[in-house]
């Protein structure tokens, strides 16, 4: 079974177009949300999601900040900016796929989370302490994250004290083993230093995990934002992965 992982499309059409095409065939896709924010094309991206086989998906930050269920003002000025023109962009089909997304999903070796299990919405795993605190808020073999932009794993050795960062090799199958917290990366605004859209291949059958990258179209995406007239520091930043 091939499952694939996607996570912070963030309203960008050309890199998802990309990583479907990359990626070929699949079984089932799960997103781990911020479908829409910063990116010049919500609906569309929305639109696609939807047609993707065996769905399972679940609300980010950006979705709920979008849908008025967050304070915009607990975010920088420059997301404020794309949260309001985003919130002007969106149909009415996009807002009520939104609204019934769920925070987490839990399926039968895997937690959906955005952000961690212990807080879905916001937390950030960007180290070992907090994913460590993260282990004891799921009960499945692994839970799979988005939120930071970063492909990176969170392994709990056997000793269940500290877990062990691992950042992945892209195009390398790792076989895993109970327990782990998992992220494929940003597909739509990569922060890694790589602008490449990352994403992952999830085999629950061999118990693999495959990181992905795929070069997609950048000027154009950032020639649409312009015309858009969304944050200038959003545009660059697509070029550099930051």
């Amino acid at each position: 079974m091939r499952v694939l992982v996607l996570s912070d499309i963030h309203a960008n059409i050309t890199a998802l177009e990309a990583v479907l095409a990359h990626a070929d065939a699949i079984d089932a896709a799960w997103c781990l949300g911020d479908l829409i924010g910063y990116g010049p094309d919500p609906n569309e991206c929305v639109a696609r999601i939807r047609q993707l086989p065996k769905l399972s998906c679940i609300l980010g930050n950006h979705d709920a900040a979008a849908l008025q269920q967050i304070d915009d003002e607990t975010f920088n000025p420059e997301a404020r900016t794309a949260i309001h023109w985003t919130r002007r962009a969106i149909s009415e089909d996009t807002v009520a796929f939104l609204n019934a997304l769920p925070e987490t999903i839990e399926l039968d070796q895997v937690t959906l989370s955005h952000g961690s299990p212990r807080h879905p919405i916001w937390e950030y795993l960007l180290d070992v302490r907090t994913a460590t605190l993260s282990f004891e808020y799921f009960n499945t073999f692994y839970c799979f994250v988005g939120h930071t932009h970063l492909p990176v794993l969170y392994l709990m050795p056997d000793d269940g004290q500290y877990a062990r960062l691992v950042i992945p090799e892209p195009e390398k199958k790792i076989e895993l083993q109970p327990r782990a917290i998992l992220n494929p990366g940003s597909i739509g605004q990569p922060r890694d230093r790589d602008p490449r859209a990352s994403y992952a291949i999830y085999d629950p059958d061999a118990s693999t995990w495959e990181v992905r990258r795929v070069v997609y179209d950048i000027r154009a995406v950032q020639e649409r934002m312009t015309q858009a007239g969304l944050p200038a520091r959003h545009i660059q930043r697509l070029s550099a992965g930051w």
